[in-house]
């Protein structure tokens, strides 16, 4: 595991490298990624980022781990305040759901692009980075959304033995991989429409009461998405 290397020179500094280090990574992944371009897309020197990293895996893990925490950070808020009260559980996942997805298109959507990038060459990857990024975003989120099913199977709403699980069946099922096409992100009625067949399937395996037919409303060009 690589030493971790004590913070000198300017704080400003080192959170350019890390933010040039984000659009790099995020782009050309680990790998591709030199040092040479992150310093230039920092506007720092090579020797600026020696002075806070010992290397491109101990950068790459700093950035893990400060992406990782701002997006677990935004996604725990949004669970907590969508899910927090529920009032119509349908209507509050759906809302939930399509919450967790705008957060792919606003500022935190370079995070989203590195994720990809990870996936693509996991095995590349410093396995400490791969650890971090797992427990501190996806296995944080998830406990946080478990402990929320949790609760509302304790109400009597969900009918759950197994609330990790029931989480990830519902991330899955209100996910972006469930859309013919990214572009449909930044489209409201094909979000929708898939956000809503997505919870009513989830509905489908764990309300305590039947619900609405597991379909999605039409999508206003023709195909259902979902």
């Amino acid at each position: 595991m690589t030493e971790r290397k004590k913070p000198v020179g300017q704080p400003d500094k080192r959170r350019a490298i890390v933010a040039g280090a984000l659009t790099l990574f995020a782009r050309d992944g680990y790998t591709r990624a030199s040092q040479d371009a992150i310093a230039a897309a920092a506007g720092v020197s090579n020797r600026t980022i020696y002075n806070h990293f010992t290397d491109k895996a101990d950068l790459f893990q700093t950035v893990i781990q400060d992406s990782t925490k701002r997006v677990a950070d935004t996604m725990v808020d949004l669970i907590d305040r969508h899910l927090g009260k529920v009032v119509d559980l349908e209507q509050d996942l759906i809302d939930f759901g399509l919450a967790w997805l705008g957060v792919l298109t606003s500022d935190l959507a370079p995070h989203f692009a590195l994720i990809r990038q990870i996936n693509a060459e996991a095995e590349h990857i410093p396995p400490a980075a791969l650890a971090l990024w797992q427990e501190t975003g996806p296995g944080r989120t998830r406990s946080a959304l478990a402990e929320r099913l949790r609760r509302l199977a304790e109400r009597g709403e969900l009918r759950i033995t197994d609330s990790r699980r029931a989480a990830g069946h519902l991330m899955l099922l209100v996910s972006a991989d469930n859309l013919t096409d990214r572009a449909e992100l930044h489209d409201p009625d094909a979000l929708r429409a898939m956000v809503t067949a997505g919870v009513r399937a989830f509905l489908h395996g764990y309300a305590t009461t039947d619900g609405p037919p597991v379909t999605a409303p039409a999508h206003p060009k023709g195909p259902e998405a979902g």
